[in-house]
């Protein structure tokens, strides 16, 4: 989510992992055979189980979160959480989101034309939220929802589910989750298994291959420089992406210039390049401080324009990834 990570507000994520009770499918009967043929037993799959209500889930922030009924009427406060609803085919129970529509797919776009915005990255429209009526709330952690907001609607009576993955296994875990509040359990699956074997794809890619020090510009902001905070999901992409991530505060991202020039990036990707066209190869360059650098003198400085898949941790991540690692290791794609 290129917003989560635009601003010092924003910037990049509790573990969570929901557990749903696997109800055990019942054995199918044996096969006739004639004696002198071995029977032929099928396998048969475990069917996944539906969603029973009341349920109560355990959000990234440890919070636990209780639903009364299916629901039919989702506040989503974050660009990720809308594409996670939309991933479960959910998209026509949505009534309120982030006013931040930049990067949704056509599809999704179309789907939201109505929906009224009730939120940015900088606060909570409350009243508009519960105007919508809604059955759940998917906010966001890390401050990217206001904790005072979370903690408004919950007093409210509204059912609040907060995502903040750190790492891929928890994007997966925020999918599954979702799925299991939505009674969508096997397209969460279905979305897991195949985010899983694409990310197996390209880590097999770049296995063996030199892991650069890699720093990712998520933004320069009133004179700060914003890049993956030790232990975010962003960090851990690039991880798998064949880098070595130079890294910022846990809880800001930000880092100090001399850190970054004591660090001494070998590869330099651009991701607000993506929104701003100023920001080129030959811009950073001109930096104060940044002229000798390796990574600048070398030439190894990349705009990457797919900023919102790397940092918008959804189904669509992985595409992100792709991205990553292209540009970090292009000879193990070619």
């Amino acid at each position: 989510m290129a917003p989560r990570l635009r601003t010092p507000l924003l910037i990049l994520v509790a573990l969570l992992l929901a557990a749903c009770n696997a109800a055990a499918s019942p054995s199918a009967p044996a096969s006739q055979a004639s004696p002198s043929v071995a029977p032929s037993v099928a396998a048969t799959p475990t069917p996944i189980p539906a969603t029973t209500y009341p349920l109560t889930l355990t959000d990234d922030e440890g919070r636990e979160v209780t639903l009364e009924a299916e629901p039919e009427r989702i506040v989503s406060l974050a660009p990720s959480s809308t594409e996670i609803v939309c991933a479960l085919g959910a998209c026509d129970r949505i009534v309120g989101v982030n006013d931040y529509r930049v990067g949704f797919p056509t599809d999704v776009l179309a789907a939201l034309e109505d929906v009224p915005d009730v939120a940015s990255f900088t606060g909570v429209d409350r009243e508009a939220v519960v105007d919508t009526e809604p059955d759940l709330v998917l906010a966001a952690g890390n401050n990217l929802t206001p904790p005072a907001d979370v903690a408004a609607l919950t007093d409210l009576g509204l059912p609040v589910l907060v995502l903040y993955p750190e790492s891929l296994e928890e994007v997966y875990a925020d999918i599954e989750l979702v799925g299991v509040a939505l009674d969508a359990q096997a397209e969460a699956a279905e979305i897991v298994t195949d985010m899983r074997d694409r990310v197996a794809v390209v880590e097999e890619a770049v296995a063996g291959e030199e892991r650069p020090s890699t720093f990712y510009e998520v933004s320069l902001f009133s004179g700060s420089i914003y890049t993956a905070g030790e232990g975010s999901f962003l960090a851990a992409l690039i991880e798998a992406a064949g880098g070595d991530p130079i890294l910022g505060d846990a809880t800001t991202t930000a880092i100090q210039l001399e850190d970054l020039v004591a660090a001494d990036p070998e590869l330099i990707l651009l991701g607000d390049a993506a929104y701003d066209p100023s920001i080129t190869a030959e811009s950073v360059a001109q930096r104060q401080g940044w002229g000798e650098m390796t990574a600048v003198v070398q030439g190894r400085v990349i705009p990457l324009p797919e900023d919102i898949l790397i940092t918008r941790p959804g189904p669509r991540i992985v595409d992100g990834l792709e991205a990553l690692a292209r540009a970090i290791h292009p000879q193990a794609f070619e």
